[in-house]
C-alpha cells in the first residue's frame, strides 16, 4: 500500500429532487474517525468537501471512508480514479450508514459499497442476527439488540457476505412503505470489488452509536479487516472498551 491515510469524506449534497438532510452526528463521526485511524496507526484526512480528495489522492492508496449523503460531487477524474485503485488493490472502501444514499447518479457506485438505499420505514429497536465470525463482528452476541433506522436496499451485489440483519419477525410491516425484499433486512456486511476489499454498515444514525465503545469497535474491526487486505495491518490497538 502506497499511503497509509484513512480519507473520510462527510459530504453533505442534495438529491436530485431536493435537499438532503444533515445528520447532526457528522462532527462525532468525524472525531470517532479520526481515533479509530489513528489507534492504526493512519494518518486520518477527514472533509467534507469531496473536492478536496484529489484524483492523485485518491489513486495513492489508503482506506477511503464514507459518510455521504445526496448527489455527492465526485468528478469523472475522481470517479476514476476511485474506481482504479480499488480494482488495482491500492483503495479500499468503508461505508457508513447514509453511505449508501448517496452518488445517485453514478450507475458503478453499488459495486463499491454493495447496495443502494431504498427508504428505511423504520426508527426502532429490534432483534438483530449477527455473524460473529469476522473482525468487525467478533465482539457482538449472535443475537444483538440496537436502536437504529433499518434500511431497506435496491441493487444489492449477489457476492456479499451479510454480517449483521434484522431477525425475523422484529419489523411492523404495517406501517407506511413497509416491505420485505427478497433478500431480507441486511445491515452490514462485506465484499471485494477487483483486489480490495469493501465493508459497509447501515448502522450509526444516531449519537448513542458514536458514544458507544460497543459500535466504535464494530467499525474498528471493520478498518482492520479492510487494512489487512491492503497488506497494511497497521498498529495493533488497544481495546477501546478498556
Amino acid at each position: 500500500m502506497s499511503a497509509a491515510r484513512l480519507l473520510f469524506a462527510t459530504h453533505v449534497a442534495p438529491y436530485p429532487e431536493g435537499p438532503a438532510g444533515v445528520h447532526g452526528v457528522l462532527p462525532q463521526a468525524s472525531i470517532a474517525m479520526a481515533e479509530l485511524a489513528l489507534r492504526r496507526g493512519l494518518e486520518p484526512v477527514i472533509t467534507d468537501d469531496v473536492a478536496v480528495l484529489s484524483p492523485q489522492t485518491l489513486a495513492e492508496g489508503g482506506v477511503l471512508a464514507l459518510f455521504t449523503i445526496g448527489v455527492t460531487p465526485w468528478s469523472a477524474q475522481q470517479r476514476d480514479a476511485m474506481v482504479d485503485a480499488v480494482r488495482a488493490g491500492r483503495l479500499a472502501v468503508l461505508g457508513v450508514h447514509s453511505a449508501t444514499d448517496s452518488c445517485h447518479d453514478w450507475p458503478e457506485y453499488p459495486r463499491l459499497v454493495g447496495a443502494r438505499f431504498d427508504g428505511h420505514p423504520w426508527t426502532t429497536t429490534v432483534e438483530l442476527d449477527v455473524d460473529t465470525g469476522h473482525p468487525a463482528t467478533a465482539h457482538l452476541p449472535p443475537r444483538w439488540r440496537w436502536h437504529d433506522e433499518v434500511y431497506l436496499f435496491r441493487e444489492l451485489r449477489a457476492d456479499l457476505r451479510v454480517l449483521i440483519r434484522v431477525a425475523d419477525d422484529q419489523l411492523d410491516m404495517t406501517v407506511p412503505e413497509a416491505r420485505a425484499p427478497a433478500h431480507g433486512f441486511p445491515l452490514a456486511w462485506c465484499f471485494e470489488e477487483g483486489a480490495a476489499r469493501c465493508f459497509y454498515s447501515a448502522l450509526g444514525h444516531f449519537a448513542h452509536a458514536w458514544e458507544q465503545p460497543v459500535y466504535l469497535r464494530h467499525l474498528d474491526g471493520a478498518l482492520g479487516w479492510l487494512l489487512e487486505g491492503l497488506g497494511f495491518g497497521g498498529r495493533e490497538p488497544a481495546d477501546p472498551a478498556g
